[in-house]
């Protein structure tokens, strides 16, 4: 706690978080990491209005909606066709 106030209620805690998870993608590609600093990042900006939901419901909240980030990501850059890119010629040929 901080001055009273739980750090899983704080804004830009949840902003940092996205942040921190958006380097870690960087690191790591793959949209492993990019869902979960999207439904972070819209957290932390759900936390910038007047509702405030309990622990429990933030965790909700994030799940479903880093789900549905990944899900719109896996939609829109995946493969053509849902198959695997497959290179057969080298460029120093």
């Amino acid at each position: 706690m901080l001055g009273g106030v739980a750090l899983w209620s704080l804004w830009w805690v949840w902003l940092a978080a996205a942040l921190a998870l958006g380097i870690f993608e960087v690191l790591a590609p793959g949209f492993i990491f990019l869902g979960f600093s999207i439904g972070a990042a819209l957290v932390g900006l759900l936390l910038l209005t007047p509702l405030t939901p309990g622990f429990a419901a933030l965790l909700a909240i994030f799940a479903v909606l880093s789900l549905i980030a990944w899900l719109v990501l896996r939609r829109f850059f995946r493969a053509p066709g849902g198959n695997v890119r497959r290179v057969e010629t080298d460029i120093n040929d």
